[in-house]
């Protein structure tokens, strides 16, 4: 697997290596003793999975409030992803900076997201499918987000504004600035 680095630092994309022949080919997605080796340190407890029908579907931005706060892993099984990271951690030098990479099921890209950062997805491709280890269960009670097309975080969906399908919740969340603070810059 190999380590990509990111604009910003703990945001990592990683390239597994693919073994292939005329069969198709194979590969290992996760490896908790090679991320370990790549800096990786996570305990994945939860696999989640998500179909989006539409290409333009946009989910997030996600994150989860202490104690319940999650690292993810994410991957794309059928389709392609714009995937989008902010930095949310009050003080840290890129807060409110984003990372936007593309992941595919073509290539098998995987994204590493640590805690302190809030997540999201624009579909490129009808019926894509991803896929996210995470580090803590669910909570309903420390589920927030922060609105995708907040005009200061600057992020370029690859979706016009209007033809983004979302949920209410993700059509409700307030803007960064409007956010208390849940993570601090240690």
């Amino acid at each position: 697997m190999q380590r990509c680095p990111t604009a910003i630092a703990e945001i990592v994309k990683l390239v597994p290596k693919r073994h292939g022949d005329e069969r198709g080919w194979f590969m290992e997605s996760y490896n908790r003793r090679t991320l370990q080796g790549l800096g990786i340190d996570a305990c994945f407890v939860q696999d989640n999975q998500s179909l989006s029908r539409p290409t333009g579907t946009v989910r997030g931005l996600h994150f989860q409030t202490p104690p319940f706060a999650q690292a993810k892993l994410v991957g794309v099984l059928a389709g392609a992803i714009l995937d989008v990271v902010v930095d949310i951690r009050r003080g840290s030098p890129s807060f409110g900076r984003h990372v936007a990479v593309e992941l595919t099921a073509a290539e098998g890209e995987l994204l590493y997201v640590p805690e302190g950062f809030a997540h999201g997805f624009a579909t490129l491709e009808p019926d894509s499918r991803i896929f996210y280890k995470v580090t803590n269960y669910y909570s309903r009670e420390h589920d927030r987000g922060i609105g995708w097309n907040d005009p200061a975080l600057g992020i370029d969906w690859r979706v016009a504004a209007g033809a983004a399908t979302l949920s209410e919740k993700d059509r409700a969340w307030p803007t960064l600035a409007e956010s208390p603070t849940y993570f601090e810059f240690a």
